[in-house]
């Protein structure tokens, strides 16, 4: 409709209603009446449907109310009003939430806008403005009938916040253990400990469920999990385990509802202005800059749902192109279906993001030379992505226009937007920006280096005296010798044994190893996980022992490696003087044979050089002590069985992983144990000839990080060897799932029996208590996570999804399969071997070719050779 019939036909009606309203004669004010009661009359029918639903329903109650409620009812002890109000808080938050969205996408679908056909600046406003009236009528409407009055759901933001940190779950999970509803009291534990991994309480709940009867696994799951993001989770563990044509349908899934979360993220974004930064009273903006400010903040936080939709709640950094991994992944995944139709189609897709990527661009022509030119000529990319892409590029362009003019501040949530989209003085300001940040970085790194070796200088010889004294407490066993200290092994915390245990127990254990064990165990059942040119088998303690169960194996052996793993528990305890107790946090007795036939002018290692609990990059010279690194293991030990085989030995090197600083040859009962940090990094020579077994141990000073299978170990041994007296639990230990009670002391505190868990009750709202020593990311541990080797070159993509490793040497002819690499299996750590030969000079080097940079944590393959394609190879899980 044109502005100027818009506008005649309003005033058409104005004048209409102006000379009913004034026409002269006695019975004026009856037909006022007649009019007012027609009016009435003409709303109510219209309005009929509205107002019968209405008067089937009560307005949606506020969720703050309920939130409010439940905190009350809390406090009373009523754990049937906890969780009444608070499952109905919750529910009315989500309806609230759809309900807007609902009314923002069908108003703004019924009220487009129209440029009007007319040189008329005037019609042309009115055109305009005419629509936003309707649309603002529209949405009055909509919401009222589905909310009721607006003013009954103004929540503060203190009340926001805690359902963004997702609090009312843990008031659940104390109110459903109350009345015994277990499944449903994990559930809640669970899906508050995702946004909160730093809460040691709720951990420790969690560890205290997982032993209680009858809690299944599948009770751990997350009640607010984003639909994409899990999609896309299960899509890429399919894919990790190279189950690509199911791992296609989740992928395809992933995209479907990640454009669906996109777009009711956006209608979101379509609220009230924040005044945030402005004094409400004294705004003052004109029409047009008002309507500037909110536009330009609601552009903004519709950019922003970029950031939203790729953010896991166990993390706080965002999954960089987010979006374009999912092409990537899918290209790959076609292509190993054979679907080459639908590869091409991802990898033009992909190109929309990233035009010059040059392993893609070769992707593209390999998979159009195999599928031929006829077929391949006319596919093209995905239509929904291009407008996607198109109108995310338009409101950049206007967000950088605000930047540059009004100095709105603007984060490009993307990094594949093109640098023509960026104005050039920004462009400019940006670079002097970084070269003024990069030398001001470079200025204080200098100056803080002076200090630290002004400062290492004076406590270097203080500090080796503190080791040294640490070191050399007493062995607890009289056959128990110690061969070299950390001097003569050239480092700090380290230490190598003889005689922990006998030859006849040696025997014993490597039966063990061949009756019970089985090839790749903690390695997914790989049989090759560090090297093809060696077979890998192990088994755990609780395997061990559950075989006896079922007599299998006899019990005394499977006893005896029990017994023998605490013997070297408490040796290290007492060797290096620990103040406090060490927890088992993993062991495994592991058996490495060399594979006849492929030994021949052999230059890899049985085990890459890596640091236990931190990620060793050689090249840089550092070991940052972060995830996926194992951060919990504080001491680790190797234990060996024989010494029947050729090469498998242990050594200990430099940061560098290549000087060589001790050298360790196996022999049965000879133990090499040492920090698990950055000190020590180490790895294993190859096995060239036989079998190398021993057991490998890693320690824990952290309670809350005990092994699990330890603690089931521990239940076992009582129930199966009838023991007199009880196991006496190390100190520390999980103690049963502990909502503390954080209410004032005028209210009564629970006395409770030992076994239940006590409240955990806020004073108000269950408040946050996380020390920053806990490490955030707690995922289970059949989880792939990415253990990627530091001397491999990573991807332009963010850390959090599959890298891609490609050979940037020789074209790609033909996509190939990519070979398993050695990165460590959950659990087993790094060091399944090690031992002495005796100390070496520093000088002492590997070839460089002989060894690679490995990060300590197992888990899955780390890179893969793909020659050609820009494959998420890593095998991770996001």
């Amino acid at each position: 409709m044109g502005g100027r019939e818009v506008t005649g036909r309003l005033l058409a009606q104005r004048k209409q209603s102006l000379q009913f309203t004034f026409h002269p004669g006695p019975s004026l004010s009856n037909m006022a009446v007649c009019y007012a009661c027609l009016t009435l009359l003409a709303l109510g029918s219209a309005r009929v449907g509205s107002a019968d639903s209405m008067a089937d329903r009560l307005p949606l109650e506020p969720y703050d109310r309920l939130f409010s409620m439940a905190v009350d009812a809390y406090y009373r002890d009523d754990w049937q009003g906890v969780i009444l109000n608070m499952e109905r808080a919750l529910q009315n938050r989500a309806a609230l939430r759809r309900a807007k969205i609902h009314c923002r996408a069908e108003c703004s679908h019924k009220m487009k806008f129209s440029i009007a056909n007319s040189s008329h600046d005037l019609f042309m406003d009115m055109n305009y403005f005419h629509t936003v009236l309707r649309k603002a009528d529209c949405l009055k409407v909509c919401e009222g009938e589905r909310l009721g009055p607006h003013s009954l759901h103004h929540i503060s933001e203190e009340v926001q916040l805690e359902f963004h940190k997702r609090t009312p779950y843990n008031y659940l999970q104390v109110a459903y253990f109350k009345i015994k509803m277990l499944d449903k009291a994990v559930a809640a534990a669970h899906t508050f400990f995702m946004v909160n991994p730093d809460h040691l309480e709720m951990r420790q709940n969690l560890e205290y469920y997982k032993m209680m009867a009858g809690v299944k696994d599948a009770d751990f799951k997350d009640l607010e999990a984003k639909a994409h993001m899990e999609a896309f989770r299960q899509g890429v563990r399919l894919y990790t385990d190279e189950q690509f044509k199911h791992s296609i349908r989740f992928l395809e899934n992933a995209l479907e509802e990640y454009f669906k979360a996109n777009a009711e993220c956006r209608a979101l974004c379509e609220g009230p202005y924040n005044f945030d930064g402005y004094n409400y009273m004294e705004y003052n903006a004109d029409l047009y800059q008002a309507i500037t400010d909110h536009y330009i903040q609601v552009l903004g936080c519709k950019q922003n749902c970029v950031t939203e939709l790729a953010i896991r709640p166990d993390r706080e950094a965002p999954i960089e192109d987010f979006l374009p991994t999912h092409l990537d992944y899918l290209q790959f995944a076609y292509y190993n279906s054979e679907n080459y139709s639908q590869a091409i189609e991802c990898t033009k897709t992909y190109l929309l993001f990233y035009p010059n990527d040059e392993v893609m661009n070769q992707n593209l022509q390999y998979y159009q030379a195999v599928l031929g030119d006829e077929l391949s000529r006319h596919l093209t990319h995905r239509e929904d992505i291009q407008t996607y892409i198109a109108n995310s590029l338009l409101e950049k362009e206007l967000l950088y226009f605000a930047n540059e003019i009004f100095g709105v501040t603007f984060i490009d949530p993307d990094k594949w937007t093109p640098e023509s989209v960026i104005p050039v003085k920004l462009k400019a300001k940006q670079k002097a920006e970084r070269e003024t940040a990069a030398r001001i970085s470079e200025e204080i790194g200098n100056l803080m280096k002076e200090i630290e070796n002004l400062v290492d200088e004076k406590t270097k010889e203080s500090s080796e005296i503190v080791k040294m004294v640490k070191e050399g407490g007493p062995l607890l066993f009289d056959s128990v010798q110690v061969v070299m200290n950390a001097r003569l092994l050239n480092g700090t915390q380290r230490v190598l044994l003889d005689g922990v245990i006998t030859d006849e127990e040696c025997q014993e254990m490597r039966y063990l190893s061949n009756a019970a064990a089985s090839l790749g165990d903690g390695y997914y059942g790989r049989p090759s996980p560090h090297t093809p040119n060696e077979r890998f088998q192990g088994v755990t303690v609780l395997k061990a022992l559950k075989l006896s169960q079922k007599g299998t194996i006899p019990l005394k052996t499977s006893r005896l490696f029990y017994d023998v793993s605490e013997k070297v528990r408490r040796i290290i305890e007492s060797y290096f003087r620990m103040e406090t107790p060490l927890h088992f946090a993993y062991s495994h007795l592991v058996c490495r044979t060399a594979v006849e036939g492929m030994q021949d002018k052999r230059e890899d290692l049985s085990h890459s050089v890596h640091v236990d609990n931190c990620i060793l990059n050689s090249e840089a010279l550092e070991c940052p002590k972060q995830h996926p690194a194992y951060t919990e293991r504080d001491y680790s030990a190797i234990l060996y069985l024989n010494h029947d085989f050729e090469g498998g030995n242990f050594i200990f090197t430099e940061i560098d992983a290549k000087v060589i600083t001790a050298m360790v040859n196996p022999k049965c009962g000879r133990v090499v144990a040492f920090s698990s940090g950055a000190e020590n990094p180490h790895g294993v020579q190859a096995v060239t000839k036989g079998q190398r077994c021993g057991v490998a141990l890693w320690f824990t000073l952290d309670p809350t990080q005990k092994e699990r299978e330890r603690i089931e170990a521990d239940d076992l041994v009582n129930m199966l060897f009838g023991m007199e007296e009880e196991l006496q639990p190390d100190e520390g230990d999980v103690k049963e799932p502990v909502p503390t009670d954080h209410r004032s002391n005028d209210v009564p505190t629970d006395h409770r029996p030992s076994d239940v868990p006590t409240d955990h009750r806020p004073s108000d709202v269950p408040t946050d208590h996380r020390p920053s020593d806990v490490p955030t990311d707690h995922r289970p541990s059949d989880v792939p996570t990415d253990h990627r080797s530091s001397d491999v070159p990573t991807d332009h993509r963010s850390s959090d999804v599959p890298t891609d490793h490609r050979s940037s040497e020789r074209p790609a002819p033909e996509p190939i399969h990519k070979p398993q690499d050695g990165a460590e299996p959950a659990g087993d750590a790094a060091e399944q071997e090690t031992e002495v030969k005796g100390s070496m000079t520093e000088g002492s080097k590997v070839p460089e070719h002989m060894i690679k940079t490995m990060e300590p944590a197992p888990t899955v393959p780390d890179t893969k050779s793909t020659a050609a394609l820009n494959i998420p190879s890593t095998k991770q899980e996001l």
